[in-house]
């Protein structure tokens, strides 16, 4: 069963963090993927969407934060980032400007 492409991508993560690496010239962007998605999917998901070349993708699970309503403890969902590397030279216009 293959999975599209734009369900393996959940969104794009913009943060301080990630605004300070691309302006270091790192050629890194941020995505919060699913959490059954493999290297291999990301990076096929990555390449036929926004059409560049992926050299490398770091995956990170985050496990999910404790909350508190008055006496009650739950925990939210834990997430799953993807840091992908492009070859020198490609670029994601959606985070141009950022």
């Amino acid at each position: 069963m293959t999975k599209d492409p734009r369900d393996i991508i959940v969104r794009p993560l913009v943060t301080e963090k990630g605004s300070r690496i691309q302006e270091a010239g790192s050629n890194q962007f941020f995505f919060e993927v699913r959490k059954d998605a493999n290297k291999v999917e990301i990076k096929q998901a990555v390449e036929k969407i926004w059409k560049v070349h992926v050299e490398e993708v770091r995956t990170i699970r985050l496990p999910g934060k404790w909350k508190r309503l008055g006496r009650f403890m739950g925990r939210s969902n834990g997430w799953k980032k993807a840091v992908v590397t492009l070859r020198q030279g490609d670029t994601i216009e959606l985070f141009e400007g950022v």
